[in-house]
């Protein structure tokens, strides 16, 4: 018991970065609020992570007749006389000088006793910052940096700048990271030795130093050896949490389904199409891993539309046809309903018991249907990502169905294989994922792609229309909607704020309303459920023409009528974000139309981002180029998909380690599939400083 527990304990030699940032020295409640959004957690090591992006090179030291215009230089110069400023308006100056000729510092809206005391006349002093030229005179605003001589060694120095947040200056995420720096332990190696010698690259401990104390600008290329093995570091943390869950997983017994397809032949008899090529290939592969003995752990890949729904409900009556329990499990309570509804009749015709579960029921009513669920009285059961919780019991689930796998990581995954003894688990998802990226995400997977859609689906006519077209795309949307047709209009992603996203759809209903009057509705995600739910039915049902949204519409709303959208500020969305929105339309057989209305003037990438939409709706390519034009950080709009925002490692730069490290985790697990050799201690340490240690209580459990 005690060498278990001390399995589970992180390691000792990193609690120095496992604290909470108000450990640090000037880092109180306040600043570290600030800190936590911007480096994304609470604790030392992720200010760590947080990588500078630019540095202030100090070192230039000329005399002040040779500094240039336009460059930072660390001057030492003396103080001749206070010029304070005539006028509040007017900037106070002070008259410095060297030996080979003077220069002017300029201060706004400074205290001139706080000057007098920084600049004694007759001091000699360190002043660093960009030089200008005023009338032929040379000047500095505001130095960056003041000192004594014995200051020079802190002044003339290479100068990290970071990216900041609201509420944080660079001056105090410096003074934070640095004293975070002074705590970095000195770690085992977990790289193999002949590796890292081939590579050239420092130990872990200088890499991170070296991270925040760039020697110069080719300090903050990805190729830089120190970020290049930070980079494998933390592909290597992912590919062995991945490796270790899979080798779990392939020594659980699973159960073998072998059913007689009577409900399976009933719900094909029952459809009015004929699946694709692309389905059924797809389903061959789910009926062999159920009717193997491992248990199933399978991703199921489908652009927008290719049917992957149907694909599902076919496996969980799999299931259901030996006797066992199925769930389908949809990210929020609109998805949910909407499966219940589209699959709730076909189920029926098969004679099927379902039941759907949502964070709605509340009382009597929900004991009952968890009752149903207990007892084994419900055969299928439909809900959110909530059904996996502990207060949930099964009476024997055989398969679970995880819809949008974007949204349900590999700790989800570990809980929900241990709801039921052999639990098949097969997740979906309609965001295409670069071939690059499924590595990192689910290298425990076996992956399906539904690359095919269903006939009869016609493509989507995208155009792209300047902002300045607007009011002329409105006068053609009001024929649209006399000759019937349903219009989605979504509204700006506002930087990272749903406050001012909201704000912006808001704006865009009242703008509309007075033409279109009450048939305009409006959705954004901090509408209660049941007031989304009463303003998407009017949609459904046709009683709204125009439905203003922010990208709460973004995943699996289905309504076939509708057949045209409006992406407005699409120049802010991601690629596949925008691929996600436009399949919102094209979903049933008449022709369909999506107006990407954008505000100049463009970069570079955004016309490139434009151009791709307008030019392909295949998924996987617009996934691919989103990749190569954003990098893995950005990747779907990290906030909106959840795919991995990488730390440290950027695509492509760094794409050619990503294999390295998912062949090392494999040699890994073959050889201390316990981790218990010299080199498997270390990674431990690995999995817990890239925060992994469910992983490994997952490795020591049962």
């Amino acid at each position: 018991m005690e060498t278990k527990t001390k399995a589970l304990m992180r390691p000792f030699a990193l609690d120095t970065i496992s604290r909470a940032l108000t450990t640090l020295p000037g880092v109180g409640p306040r600043n570290a609020k600030f800190l936590e959004k911007l480096v994304g957690g609470p604790k030392v090591m992720d200010l760590l992570w947080h990588a500078p992006i630019d540095i202030i090179d100090r070192r230039f030291t000329p005399p002040v007749k040779d500094a240039p215009a336009g460059k930072v230089a660390t001057l030492t110069v003396r103080v001749d006389k206070h010029f304070p400023s005539a006028r509040r308006n007017l900037p106070y100056r002070i008259q410095c000088s060297d030996d080979t000729a003077s220069i002017t510092l300029v201060y706004f809206h400074a205290r001139k006793d706080w000057l007098e005391k920084l600049f004694p006349i007759g001091q000699t002093v360190i002043i660093s910052g960009k030089i200008e030229f005023y009338q032929g005179q040379a000047q500095m605003p505001h130095p960056d940096a003041v000192g004594t001589e014995e200051d020079r060694a802190q002044i003339q120095t290479v100068e990290p700048i970071y990216p900041l947040t609201s509420g944080i200056t660079n001056n105090t995420l410096r003074k934070a990271i640095g004293a975070a720096l002074t705590n970095v332990p000195v770690l085992d190696e977990w790289l193999d030795p002949a590796y890292k010698k081939r590579e050239k690259w420092p130990d872990w401990h200088d890499a991170i130093k070296a991270l925040h104390a760039p020697p110069g600008p080719n300090g903050l290329e990805p190729e830089h050896p120190s970020r290049m093995r930070l980079a494998y570091d933390e592909f290597l943390a992912g590919q062995l949490a991945l490796a270790l869950v899979r080798h779990r997983e392939q020594r659980k017994k699973g159960r073998a389904f072998n059913g007689d397809n009577s409900l399976r032949n009933k719900l094909l008899e029952t459809i009015p199409f004929s699946l694709t090529g692309a389905q059924q290939r797809t389903l061959q592969e789910i009926y062999t891993d159920m009717k193997s003995e491992l248990a199933m752990l399978r991703l199921i890949q489908g652009d927008v539309g290719s049917g992957k729904t149907i694909v599902a409900a076919l496996a969980m009556l799999a299931a259901v046809e030996c006797g066992t329990q199925a769930a389908l499990m949809a990210p929020t309570e609109i998805l949910a309903r909407q499966h219940a509804e589209n699959l709730g009749e076909l189920f029926d015709a098969c004679g099927v018991r379902h039941v759907t579960l949502t964070g709605r029921d509340k009382g009597k009513n929900r004991e009952l249907l968890l009752q149903q669920i207990r007892s084994g009285a419900a055969q299928i059961v439909i809900g959110t990502h909530s059904l996996f919780q502990e207060s949930i019991e099964f009476s024997d689930l055989g398969l679970a169905v995880v819809d949008e796998q974007h949204r349900f990581g590999v700790h989800q995954r570990i809980q929900l294989s241990s709801k039921s003894k052999a639990t098949d688990v097969l997740v979906m998802t309609a965001t295409p994922i670069p071939r690059t990226l499924t590595l990192t995400s689910y290298g425990d997977m076996d992956v399906s792609r539904i690359d095919e859609k269903p006939p009869g689906r016609k493509p989507i006519d995208t155009r792209l229309i300047p902002a300045e077209k607007l009011d002329d795309m409105v006068d053609g949307l009001a024929r649209q909607i006399q000759k019937g047709e349903r219009i989605y209009w979504v509204c700006p992603l506002v930087e990272e704020s749903e406050f001012m996203d909201v704000a912006a759809a808001q704006e865009r209903y009242e703008i509309l309303q007075p033409r279109f009057g009450d048939r305009v509705g409006l959705i954004h995600g901090r509408m209660k459920p049941n007031e989304k739910d009463t303003v998407m039915e009017k949609f459904i049902k046709g009683e709204l023409d125009i439905l203003v949204a922010t990208t709460v519409i973004e995943v699996g709303v289905n309504v076939p009528e509708a057949t045209i959208i409006v992406i407005e500020h699409a120049e802010r969305f991601g690629l596949a974000q925008l691929h996600q929105l436009r399949g919102r339309v094209g979903r049933g057989s008449d022709k369909s139309y999506c107006f990407l209305v954008y505000k100049g003037p463009l970069s570079q990438t955004a016309k490139e981002r434009l151009s791709i939409m307008r030019d392909t709706e295949d998924g996987f390519i617009i996934a691919e180029k989103d990749l190569d034009l954003r990098g893995s950080g950005e990747i779907l709009g990290t906030k909106q998909s959840g795919l991995p925002g990488f730390k440290l490692a950027h695509f492509p730069a760094h794409k050619e380690l990503l294999q390295a490290a998912r062949d090392d985790a494999r040699l890994i697990i073959d050889k201390d599939p316990e981790l218990k050799t010299p080199r498997g201690e270390a990674l431990r340490t690995l999995l817990y400083l890239f925060e992994m240690d469910q992983t490994i209580k997952y490795m020591r459990s049962g």
